[in-house]
């Protein structure tokens, strides 16, 4: 049986603990010196310990060996494999698995990552049962995130020097105000102006979508009016990137519903990409896309033509306007950078003014802040707040977390139901 511990405010011997990350730091060899028992200074203490990792890589690991070998084995109870689960279902499966192997700690990396409230309240119920007697190492993003019950803390820096933390509540207030950011000046102008007909973005009316006979939505009503910010709200598995493929043109089953994009009616005759040169579009999986040797000036250009990487010269107009773009985040000394070489925030930094340099009649920003530490999601956050006072472009922010600093003027929250979710205006704000 293993060994049960009190958690306790002191290094002499094992307790809870959260060790506090950036973009920037190199988890992994931290986490195997951990595991493999040879960790040093105070954290020596659970080198005796048996330990096992709860994150997104040991899922990840799980769900390959799951479908390599078609053999259902850590979420056997509901006889499904881990890739049929929510994120929510999935983390709860990984928690319970782990458990059953009766480590004497479990080292938690970021376990609210991609999680809807709902989802995070129950794990965070299961979590603070399990803390009762087994010990909690969280990794932590987002101080926010920190679990209750912890009273023990660590910096792990970009270089990963870690030093222990003696005053846990200052360290998180001087952590969140690092997340403050001032820009350089307001937005750079548009090269041109769109011009749109009159009448709303989008327009759904009474749309439905099914896939197998099984609903995802239903009778969904919603209308986007040129210059608003929204704030698309749902928990996972609702259907909120059916409905952004919808907007964007992706989704074939838009044809025969009612739906209106930019004055359009939906299979009007109307092209994917005139749909899509008046979109600017950021999700997380898009950075995969930019692993060439481009430099961040060209990738940011690059958002003039909608392409992954310049294959024409640019104009001096559209050369100034990326380099104005740069100097208002404070990346304009890295200009030159190769993109992949930026730290995560950065790269999302850069992303977001790429999708914004042509000030498309919409943004549609998709998990922005998704892994994101506190200063860089405030970064992020302060980036979008400027976009929707600063310029016409109409915004759609689609996140599972609640950013504090956010002020978008409208809510829409689709609410699951048997049929498919269902959808209204929840909030609009001051």
């Amino acid at each position: 049986m293993p060994r049960k511990y009190n958690p306790i405010c002191s290094m002499n011997q094992p307790g809870h603990i959260a060790i506090f990350t950036t973009d920037k730091t190199n988890k992994h060899p931290f986490t195997q010196q951990l595991l493999d028992g040879k960790a040093i200074g105070d954290l020596a203490v659970f080198n005796p310990l048996n330990g096992l990792l709860f994150s997104k890589v040991t899922m990840d690991a799980l769900i390959d060996e799951e479908l390599r070998h078609d053999h259902i084995e850590v979420s056997k109870g509901n006889n499904r494999i881990l890739q049929s689960l929510s994120d929510g279902e999935q983390k709860k499966a990984l928690l319970q698995y782990l458990l059953a192997q009766h480590p004497d700690y479990i080292i938690l990396d970021n376990p609210f990552d991609n999680l809807d409230k709902a989802s995070q309240a129950a794990l965070l119920v299961m979590l603070e049962r399990v803390a009762t007697g087994t010990l909690i190492i969280q990794f932590i993003n987002r101080s926010r995130d920190l679990l209750p019950f912890i009273r023990i803390g660590f910096d792990l820096d970009d270089h990963n020097k870690w030093v222990a933390i003696s005053d846990l509540s200052a360290f998180i207030q001087e952590r969140n105000e690092k997340g403050i950011h001032v820009f350089n000046g307001q937005l750079p102008p548009p090269m041109h102006r769109y011009a749109m007909p009159p009448g709303p973005l989008v327009a759904f009316d009474r749309v439905t979508i099914k896939y197998d006979g099984r609903g995802i939505v239903k009778d969904i009503c919603w209308t986007i009016l040129p210059g608003e910010s929204w704030q698309l709200v749902g928990p996972n598995g609702s259907g909120k990137t059916t409905l952004l493929s919808l907007i964007t043109g992706d989704n074939p089953k838009a044809y025969g519903q009612d739906i209106t994009i930019f004055g359009r009616r939906k299979g009007s005759g109307e092209a994917v990409w005139e749909i899509k040169k008046n979109i600017g579009y950021f999700t997380p999986s898009i950075t995969s896309m930019f692993n060439r040797y481009d430099s961040v000036e060209k990738m940011i250009i690059g958002g003039f033509f909608d392409s992954v990487g310049l294959y024409i010269r640019p104009s001096d107009t559209q050369q100034k306007i990326a380099r104005q773009w740069l100097n208002l985040v404070g990346m304009l000394h890295l200009k030159d950078t190769l993109f992949h070489k930026l730290s995560l925030g950065q790269q999302r930094t850069a992303l977001i003014a790429r999708a914004m340099i042509k000030h498309p009649p919409l943004l549609i920003l998709d998990e922005p802040t998704s892994g994101l530490d506190d200063q860089n999601a405030g970064l992020v956050v302060s980036m979008i707040n400027k976009i929707a006072q600063e310029s016409n472009t109409t915004i759609l922010y689609v996140s599972h977390r609640t950013e504090a600093d956010l002020s978008p003027n409208l809510v829409f929250e689709l609410t699951p139901a048997e049929n498919g979710s269902t959808g209204k205006v929840a909030g609009i704000s001051a």
